[in-house]
């Protein structure tokens, strides 16, 4: 049995971009023996100056750890580097925090399998400046054991949240485009406000408390919805569809009236409209699910 304690357990990351670069210096800091490797080497100078070591080719960097971390642009990228080291990989435990979708991890899982490497795939909930602390969330799919494995190691770069959701490894890309849809349409309704508000020369950093507020009400809807989604009833606990059609008629109209863009409320309205359409006028607004549930036409 190894005698390696968690903080002592080395490990590789092939990728220094803004994210990849976060990564490694937790690594580093949390005094673990960091390889690194990226295209331009120039961007492991403040890492090997803080103890990392500088591999000077992606197979020197694979051999150095029993757990590789590879963080870059695409998984077109993952493929280009480490396809050609491929039998490298044989043993070791690749970790892909690189931002894919879900048929694509589970290719690479596959992929992987023929190697005879490990295989979790990884998603960043986080700024690059979060990592290390407990403003990040990483999610893994994978192989349960070795999340657990290598549980203590990752556990670094978010120090609150380290999530293991299943061993279907497409799940944590999954995970990533949902939060990511949610993230994006909370912005642009937040622009979309603050363009609203602007007319009347109210500043964005004035609304944003407010705006804030609204977010977290949200929150709340969110709570009390997905037990209906899950159950497949909807009943109007707040308000019905209707009345929702009602509201959004009147940010449509706001919006031509005061020349800003209205594309946003007429996608509101015109789900909305196709619910009440299916049936479903009185109930709640999280019977727009089956609006997301159907393929776009």
């Amino acid at each position: 049995m190894s005698t390696v304690s968690a903080s002592e357990s080395p490990v590789t990351v092939v990728g220094l971009g803004l994210m990849g670069h976060a990564l490694a210096a937790a690594f580093v800091a949390k005094g673990h023996p960091t390889t690194v490797w990226n295209r331009s080497a120039g961007k492991a100078d403040d890492l090997v100056a803080a103890g990392a070591t500088l591999a000077d080719s992606v197979q020197a960097a694979v051999e150095a750890s029993p757990l590789v971390v590879v963080c870059v642009s695409d998984y077109d990228a993952v493929h280009a580097l480490l396809d050609p080291v491929g039998p490298a990989l044989a043993g070791r435990t690749l970790v892909n925090l690189t931002t894919a979708s879900s048929s694509q991890a589970r290719d690479t899982a596959e992929w992987a399998a023929k190697l005879d490497a490990t295989y979790l795939d990884g998603a960043i909930l986080a700024l690059p400046q979060g990592i290390g602390t407990d403003e990040a969330t990483l999610l893994y799919a994978g192989p349960k054991a070795a999340f657990e494995e290598h549980q203590a190691t990752l556990a670094v770069l978010g120090e609150a949240a380290t999530v293991y959701l299943d061993e279907d490894h497409g799940l944590s890309a999954l995970y990533d485009m949902a939060v990511l849809t949610i993230m994006w349409g909370v912005l642009n309704s937040f622009l979309h406000a603050a363009a609203l508000l602007g007319t009347a020369n109210v500043k964005a950093t004035t609304f944003a408390g407010m705006a804030a507020t609204a977010i977290n009400v949200t929150a709340d809807y969110v709570a009390a919805y997905a037990p209906q989604i899950d159950a497949g009833e909807y009943p109007a606990t707040d308000a019905t569809v209707n009345v929702h059609v009602g509201g959004m008629q009147h940010l449509l109209e706001e919006s031509k009236a005061l020349g800003v863009n209205a594309e946003l409320p007429r996608f509101f309205l015109e789900l909305a409209g196709r619910a009440v359409a299916g049936g479903h006028a009185e109930d709640s607004y999280a019977a727009l699910i089956k609006q997301f549930r159907a393929p776009s036409a």
